[in-house]
C-alpha cells in the first residue's frame, strides 16, 4: 500500500482576509483526495496564534480560539508538503513561503521574492514597466508623507488622475480598503481608509474597463487558462461585492472576446507571471478598456480565493483541470520546485572540482 502524504493546510493569519482563507481552507480539505493525502489543518489566529485540533475551522469561525503558541507546533516538521491558504499580508507576502524555506519544506505556490513583490501593489507595477508589459498610469504615496503634506499630494492627485480614480493599499488582497473617487472631496477620506490597512498606498488611474481574470498554472511549462470575466451590478469589484452583496457575476469563458484579443490576454498573463517571478500558481488580473480596446495588467494574485466557487479554480476547471486533480498538480509542482532548489550548492570549496572548472 502506498504511503500517503502528510499535507499540512496552513490557513487564517493576521489579516483582513483571515475569514476568507477559512473557507479556501475547509474547501481544499473536502475535495483533497484521502486515498492520497492525510490532511493536517494548521490555523493561525487573527492574533498570530497557530492552533491545532481536530477542529480548527470551527475554533477560528467562533473565536473559541484555546491554547496556541506564536511559533508554529513541531508537528508541521513532520509534514512531506504545506498548502499555504493564507490570503493577503502574513502569508500572501513571502512571510510564510520565508519559513517554510527555513524549515526545508516544499510547499505550494510562488517563491519569497515572487510573493512579496507581487503583494506590493507599486513594486510590482514597477517590474511590469521595466518589462515593458502595460498597466495604468499609477502614483505611489507613503504615510510620514502624507501626513507632512496633505494638500500638496491631493492637488498634485487633481493635476494628474481625472476623476474617477482609485486609492489602494499597496500590501492587501480582496479589495479590501479600496475607494472609487469620483470627486476631489472624496479624495482625504478615501486615502485615510487605504492607510489604515498599509504604510504605503497607490493612486490609480480610473478605467472604464471589463475586469477580466486569468488563471496560470506551472512552474517552468505553463498552462494559460481562457479569460473569465467579473461583472458587477453596482459599483465596482470590492469586497462587500465579492463576498458580501453576491452583487457580482462570473462568466466563464468571457463573452465577447475575439481569438486575437484571447491571445493577447493570454500572452500577456505568462509575461507577467514570469516578469514577477512566478511559480506553481497565480490569478492574472485586467483591465479591458471599453473604449480604446487596451489590454492593461492590473495585478497577479499568488493565493487567490480557492474555494470550489472561485475564480482561479473555475477557470482551471475550464482548461479542463477539475478542482481535485488541482490540488495534485499544485502539489506535485511543490516538490518539483523544491528538487529544483535542492540542486544548488549550499557550501562553498575553493579546492573543489567544481571551482577549478570554473
Amino acid at each position: 500500500m502506498t504511503k500517503k502524504i502528510n499535507l499540512g493546510i496552513v490557513f487564517g493569519g493576521k489579516s483582513p482576509e483571515h475569514e476568507v482563507s477559512i473557507v479556501s481552507a475547509e474547501s481544499i480539505c473536502r475535495a483533497a483526495d484521502i486515498n492520497k493525502y492525510q490532511i493536517h489543518p494548521f490555523a493561525i489566529s487573527k492574533e498570530g496564534d497557530w492552533l491545532l485540533g481536530d477542529q480548527p475551522f470551527t475554533r477560528l469561525k467562533q473565536g473559541n480560539i484555546g491554547e496556541g503558541s506564536p511559533l508554529p507546533p513541531a508537528k508541521i516538521l513532520e509534514m512531506d508538503v504545506i498548502f499555504p491558504v493564507l490570503h493577503g499580508p502574513y502569508g500572501e507576502d513571502g512571510t510564510i513561503q520565508g519559513m517554510m524555506e527555513m524549515l526545508n519544506l516544499p510547499y505550494v505556490g510562488c517563491s519569497v521574492i515572487s510573493s512579496a513583490v507581487t503583494m506590493d501593489k507599486e513594486a510590482s507595477k514597477r517590474l511590469l514597466k521595466q518589462s515593458g508589459l502595460p498597466i495604468v498610469p499609477y502614483l505611489s504615496l507613503d504615510v510620514d508623507s502624507w501626513k507632512a503634506n496633505q494638500d500638496k499630494i491631493c492637488g498634485q492627485i487633481k493635476k494628474l488622475f481625472p476623476f474617477p480614480c482609485f486609492i489602494k493599499p499597496a500590501n492587501m488582497g480582496s479589495s479590501v480598503g479600496i475607494s472609487k473617487v469620483e470627486k476631489f472631496d472624496q479624495l482625504e477620506t478615501a486615502i485615510q481608509t487605504a492607510f489604515k490597512f498599509d504604510q504605503k498606498i497607490v493612486v490609480e488611474k480610473g478605467v472604464e474597463a471589463r475586469e477580466i481574470e486569468v488563471a496560470v498554472l506551472g512552474n517552468q511549462e505553463l498552462l494559460v487558462s481562457p479569460p473569465g470575466e467579473i461583472i458587477v451590478k453596482d459599483g465596482f469589484y470590492d469586497f462587500h461585492n465579492k463576498y458580501v452583496n453576491d452583487s457580482s457575476q462570473t462568466i466563464i469563458p468571457a463573452q465577447n472576446l475575439s481569438s486575437r484579443k484571447t491571445d493577447e490576454i493570454k500572452d500577456l498573463a505568462i509575461k507577467a507571471f514570469k516578469a514577477l517571478y512566478g511559480q506553481g500558481f497565480a490569478r492574472v488580473d485586467f483591465l479591458l478598456d471599453k473604449k480604446s480596446g487596451r489590454v492593461f495588467i492590473n495585478e497577479l494574485n499568488t493565493i487567490p480565493g480557492f474555494t470550489q466557487i472561485s475564480m482561479y479554480p473555475k477557470l482551471m476547471a475550464q482548461a479542463g483541470v477539475p478542482y481535485p486533480q488541482l490540488i495534485d498538480r499544485l502539489i506535485q509542482l511543490a516538490f518539483q520546485k523544491t528538487a529544483n532548489k535542492q540542486e544548488c550548492y549550499t557550501s562553498f570549496d575553493s579546492k573543489s572540482d567544481w571551482y577549478k572548472k570554473k
